[in-house]
C-alpha cells in the first residue's frame, strides 16, 4: 500500500493530463495499430513488438514479460522512484499543482534546498573545469585518461579548486544546508569551509538525473592531504546503499539490452561507455548489496560483473544465489585480464574489454573454471584436490539441476566418475570421514557398517550385499533431511526468531557444527555479536551464520520444529535401545518409556495434535539430555 500523503481527486488529475503515448514514447518507439499502440518493450530486450498501450484508459501491457500499469506505474519502473515522488514527476510536467500532507510536504521542503544546492554546485565545479586557468592540470590528467570535451560535458565532471570556501562562497547559502547537502562543513573558528580542494569531481546521480553526491579524485602528485578518492558523506540526498553511480545514464542501454554492467569506480563506468557499452553502473565505495539489486531489478535482467578477477571470484555466492532467485535476475562475471581494470583495458586494449563483457559466464561457471584453471590436472592427486573444491563450489547452488550440470562437467575435466562425484556432493563430511578411514585401515580387514565383524575386502566392482546397500542409503536420506530442518531451523533463528523461539533447544540439533551455531546464536545479542564470538572460538560457524545471514527461510516454521522434534527424538530412542541391551537390569522401565514416547511420535504425523506432541517431545528430550549429563 502507497502511504496517503497525495489525495485520490489530486493523482486521478495527474493520470488524466499524462499523455501516456507520449510518455512511453520518450523511451520506446511507439507506432499506431488500430486503437492501439504497439512498440518493443522498454523493460525487457525483444525483436517483436509484444508492448501495447491503451491510450484511452492510459494502460499499458507486454504480452512478453508482463509489465503493465499505468503512467505513474511506468514512472516508477523507469526511473526507480516511490509512489510520492513519481506523481510529483508527472504533476511538474503536466503543470499541475497537488496537495501533500504536512508531513511529506514538510520533507520535501527540507530536500529542496539541498537539491538546489547540489545542482548549483555540479555546474559551478564544471565550469571551473571547463575555463579556469588553475583547472589545467585537471584537464591535462583527463586527456591523458582519454578524456576528451563530449565526456567532460556527457559526465558534467568537474575541478574543485584549492581554496579553502571557494564553494561556499558562491553558494551562499546557510550552514545547515551546506552541510546535509554534503557540500562543506563550519571549521573551528566558525566558518563554513568546502568539503572538496584540489580534487576532480564526478557528480553522482540518482536514477532520474538529480544530482545527490560528489566523488573527488586528487591529482597524480598532488600535495592535497587525504585519501584518493573521496565520496559526500551520506545525509538526506545520499544513501550509498541506494545509488548507483552511472544509471541515470545507463538505463536506457540497459533497458534496451535487458543487461547492466556492474564495476567498481567511475573511471571503470567511463571506460565503459567509451568502449560503446553505455550500460555500466558502478557502487560508491560500498559492496553491491541487496538494496543495489532492487534498484536494478527495475531495469535488467542479467547483471554483470566487471571486478578485478579476484574480487569477482570472492563475491560471497549465497548473496549471489539468494539475489538472483529474490530478484529474478542472472549474475555473470567478465572474466577481465589478471591485473587489469576496465579504465586501464578501456586505453590499452578496447577489445579486450568488450570481449570480457562479451564473453562473460555464469556466476558458477566463473567460479568452477578459476577452480579448475589454477589446479594441477596432469596428475591424480592434482585432479581430485581440484575436483573437491569445485564441487564444494558447486554444492552452494541452490538448484539440483544446475548442480548437476556442472558436476558431470567437472567429472570430465578431471577424468571422474561422475556418480562418485554425486555421492561426494550429497555429503562431503562423510564423503571425506570414509575416505579418511580407508587411507587408515588395512584393505584386507575393512569393517563394513552394522556388521560386527571384519571381512576380506570386496574385489572393486563387487556388488554389496543389497540389504547393506539399502540401509545405507536410509541412513544417508534421514542424515540429509535432518541436516535440511536444521539449516532451516538456524535461518527462522536468524530471520524470524519469533516464529521459533518456544520450539527451539540445542537438544534438537544433531550435526555439531549446527548445535555449535545455536548455541552462540541464543547466547548473543544479535547476529552480529554471534559472528564475533563465532570467529574467535570456531572460524566454521561463523562462515556458517554469514552464509545464512543470506538466505531466507522456505518451509513452515511449524513443519520445521516438527521435523526436527521427530529426527531428534528417533536418536535418541535408538540410544535408549542400545542402553537397554548393555544394561538389562533397565531394559523393563526403557521399554514403557519408549512406548509412551513412540506414541508422542505418531502423534507428529497427525496435524491437528503435532503441535502439542512436539512440545511434549520437546519437553522430555531436555529431561532425557539432563539425565545422560
Amino acid at each position: 500500500m502507497r502511504p496517503v500523503s497525495i489525495s485520490d481527486e489530486d493523482v486521478a488529475r495527474v493520470r488524466a493530463a499524462t499523455d501516456i503515448v507520449a510518455l512511453i514514447g520518450e523511451h520506446a518507439a511507439l507506432k499506431r495499430q488500430g486503437r492501439r499502440w504497439v512498440g518493443l518493450c522498454p523493460f525487457h530486450d525483444e525483436k517483436t513488438p509484444s508492448f501495447s498501450v491503451n491510450a484511452e484508459e492510459g494502460l499499458y501491457y507486454c504480452f512478453g514479460c508482463q509489465a503493465s500499469g499505468d503512467v505513474i506505474t511506468f514512472v516508477r519502473q523507469v526511473e526507480s522512484l516511490d509512489f510520492v515522488e513519481a506523481v510529483r514527476r508527472l504533476a511538474e510536467r503536466a503543470g499541475i499543482s497537488i496537495r501533500e500532507d504536512p508531513a511529506t510536504q514538510a520533507e520535501w521542503t527540507r530536500k529542496g534546498p539541498l537539491y538546489e544546492a547540489m545542482a548549483k554546485a555540479v555546474e559551478l565545479y564544471h565550469e571551473r573545469l571547463l575555463s579556469a586557468p588553475d583547472a589545467g592540470p585537471a584537464r591535462d590528467y583527463l586527456r591523458s585518461r582519454g578524456y576528451d570535451g563530449e565526456v567532460v560535458r556527457l559526465f558534467k565532471l568537474g575541478w574543485a579548486p584549492e581554496g579553502w570556501d571557494w564553494l561556499a562562497r558562491y553558494l551562499d547559502v546557510g550552514d545547515k544546508v551546506l552541510q546535509e547537502a554534503g557540500l562543506g562543513f563550519v571549521n573551528r573558528r566558525g566558518r563554513q569551509q568546502d568539503a572538496f580542494r584540489g580534487r576532480v569531481i564526478f557528480p553522482i546521480f540518482d536514477p532520474s538525473g538529480r544530482a545527490v553526491a560528489l566523488g573527488g579524485r586528487i591529482l597524480p602528485h598532488s600535495t592535497t592531504g587525504g585519501p584518493k578518492y573521496k565520496n559526500s558523506p551520506e545525509g538526506p540526498l545520499y544513501s550509498k546503499r541506494r545509488v548507483l553511480y552511472g544509471l541515470n545514464w545507463a538505463k536506457q542501454d540497459v533497458i534496451a539490452s535487458g543487461d547492466v554492467i556492474v564495476c567498481e569506480g567511475y573511471t571503470d563506468v567511463i571506460a565503459f561507455f567509451r568502449a560503446g557499452m553505455p550500460r555500466a553502473v558502478a557502487t560508491c565505495g560500498t559492496a553491491l548489496g541487496e538494496e543495489h539489486f532492487r534498484l536494478l531489478r527495475n531495469f535488467a535482467k542479467r547483471v554483470v560483473l566487471a571486478y578485478d578477477a579476484d574480487a569477482a571470484g570472492q563475491a560471497g555466492a549465497g548473496r549471489v544465489y539468494e539475489w538472483e532467485s529474490r530478484h529474478e535476475v542472472d549474475v555473470a562475471v567478465a572474466a577481465l585480464p589478471p591485473g587489469s581494470d576496465p579504465a586501464d583495458l578501456a586505453i590499452r586494449d578496447v577489445q579486450a574489454l568488450r570481449d570480457a563483457v562479451e564473453g562473460a559466464k555464469p556466476f558458477l561457471a566463473f567460479r568452477v573454471q578459476r577452480i579448475l584453471d589454477a589446479g594441477d590436472l596432469d596428475t591424480a592427486e592434482g585432479r581430485a584436490r581440484a575436483a573437491e573444491a569445485a564441487v564444494a563450489a558447486v554444492s552452494e547452488h541452490p538448484d539440483s539441476l544446475v548442480r548437476d550440470q556442472y558436476l558431470m562437467m567437472v567429472a570430465d575435466r578431471c577424468r571422474l566418475d561422475a556418480a562418485a562425484l554425486r555421492e561426494w556432493s550429497r555429503n562431503p563430511t562423510l564423503a571425506g570421514s570414509r575416505e579418511r578411514s580407508a587411507r587408515s585401515e588395512p584393505r584386507s580387514g575393512a569393517v563394513h557398517p552394522g556388521s560386527g565383524r571384519t571381512s576380506p575386502n570386496r574385489p572393486e566392482g563387487a556388488a554389496e550385499h543389497r540389504g547393506d546397500r539399502d540401509r545405507g542409503h536410509a541412513g544417508r536420506d534421514r542424515q540429509e533431511a535432518s541436516a535440511r530442518a536444521e539449516l532451516e531451523a538456524l535461518r527462522y533463528a536468524i530471520h524470524q526468531p519469533e516464529l521459533v523461539a518456544n520450539g527451539l533447544e540445542t537438544v534438537l540439533f544433531g550435526v555439531e557444527l549446527f548445535r555449535d551455531a545455536f548455541d552462540i546464536l541464543a547466547a548473543s545479542d544479535g547476529l552480529h555479536q554471534a559472528i564475533s564470538h563465532a570467529q574467535g572460538r570456531d572460524p566454521r560457524v561463523a562462515d556458517l551464520l554469514r552464509r545464512l545471514a543470506v538466505e531466507e527461510p522456505v518451509d513452515p516454521p511449524e513443519d520445521v520444529i516438527v521435523q526436527l522434534t521427530r529426527m531428534a527424538t528417533r536418536r535418541v530412542l535408538a540410544a535408549m535401545e542400545v542402553r537397554g541391551r548393555l544394561q538389562p537390569e533397565e531394559a523393563t522401565d526403557l521399554a514403557l518409556e519408549v512406548r509412551s514416547v513412540r506414541a508422542d511420535l505418531d502423534a507428529l504425523d497427525d496435524q491437528p495434535g503435532a503441535a502439542a506432541a512436539a512440545a511434549r517431545l520437546l519437553a522430555w528430550l531436555i529431561g532425557w539430555g539432563e539425565e545422560e549429563e
